[in-house]
């Protein structure tokens, strides 16, 4: 008898949480969530990413279970739970204003989801420290919420969802309140929770870089549409359409009408005249518009002549010290907003506002799409 590969064991592995043709509307008429599909694995890290009414906060809700699906189902380690009330479906919640009780100390707070759930009183102390020490706030445990810090008061909201041990948490921008140091700080933190525990996470937020920096896989919405399922890399690298392309990351521009095509490459004309050569990726054929997508710090400054195959010229509008790099913006075929990332290394060249120079760029780096 054969023996199953590990391709046929993670072919029959049953998925943790399952959104199966889930949809959303409040009014009858338009959708807030169109035909969302997710197979998520226990363990996961999935981020919900999208500009604010894409439908990604709608889709938490519904998986929280304070919003009801209009057609689809959810299910949860293969159990339906679609209608099932939110209080029994066993999973830890983080809210972006933390939902602390104010009159309950830190530890109250941390003990009060597992007396609802009847834990016995020793249970609930060595959980509660357990917690405590899990976001490194051993010796807060008789403060109020009104005497901490906003950091330390999201730590506490984080140790609450996970005090009873659930297998799924659910997080809706639950660091859109700090400051940016505070921000990147907890990202790590719930990172790092996350690979300790192992305990699977959907995490809604606005922010790419918080995306990119936390998530297993990421699902960009646009329009209550996903528009591509990814781990980060494979999104920033090879974006499948132009919304993403703009959406993850800086990104350089140009629309213009396919010339040529094959497999490995399309050549698109710009309306200035120039030609562009770039990597096929989502095209509908010769004759349609397509949109170049093109990353700042693939872009080379005066490159030797042959030693790309895109070459364009470019005039500095202006370059911005931004300390590890810099960032210069030029004009290069009608687009005035063309940006390049080089770093600040010993002897690097600094250009100034009105010069006149060369840009270039491989064509494996360049990604045509669909207008």
């Amino acid at each position: 008898m054969e023996t199953p590969t590990n391709m046929d064991r993670k072919e029959k592995k049953k998925s943790f949480v399952v959104f199966d043709s889930v949809q959303k509307t409040y009014d009858g008429e338009s959708l807030v969530v169109k035909n969302f599909n997710l197979d998520m694995d226990q363990g996961e890290f999935i981020t919900l990413l999208g500009p604010s009414g894409s439908g990604k906060t709608t889709c938490l809700m519904m998986m929280a279970g304070f919003e009801v699906p209009t057609h689809g189902q959810i299910l949860l380690d293969g159990v339906p739970i679609t209608r099932l009330p939110p209080h029994k479906r066993g999973i830890g919640m983080v809210f972006q204003n933390y939902a602390l009780f104010p009159h309950m100390t830190v530890a109250e707070n941390l003990a009060f989801p597992l007396q609802v759930r009847n834990i016995n009183k020793s249970d609930v102390t060595a959980k509660v420290k357990r917690a405590l020490s899990m976001v490194r706030l051993e010796n807060f445990g008789d403060r109020r919420p009104a005497q901490l810090s906003g950091g330390q008061q999201q730590r506490v909201a984080v140790a609450r969802a996970l005090v009873f041990e659930p297998e799924l948490v659910l997080m809706d921008e639950p660091l859109g309140a700090l400051d940016k140091n505070l921000r990147e700080e907890m990202q790590f933190e719930i990172k790092h929770i996350h690979d300790q525990l192992g305990v699977s996470m959907i995490y809604v937020t606005h922010d790419q870089s918080e995306a990119l920096t936390m998530s297993d896989r990421i699902a960009v919405f646009d329009d209550g549409i996903v528009q591509q399922l990814a781990s980060p890399e494979a999104l920033y690298e090879a974006p499948e359409n132009a919304f993403v392309a703009s959406f993850i990351g800086e990104n350089n521009a140009f629309v213009g009408d396919v010339l040529e095509l094959s497999e490995q490459e399309a050549t698109v004309k710009l309306p200035g005249g120039q030609m562009v050569r770039a990597l096929p990726v989502n095209v509908s054929g010769k004759g349609q518009k397509s949109t170049l997508s093109l990353r700042p710090e693939r872009v080379v400054i005066n490159p030797e002549p042959g030693t790309q195959p895109n070459i364009l010229d470019a005039v500095v509008h202006e370059v911005i010290y931004m300390g590890d790099h810099l960032r210069t913006r030029f004009a290069v075929a009608g687009n005035d907003n063309f940006i390049v990332k080089t770093p600040n290394s010993f002897g690097v060249s600094r250009h100034k506002a009105g010069d006149k120079i060369t840009v270039g760029w491989n064509v494996s780096d360049c990604r045509a799409l669909d207008a």
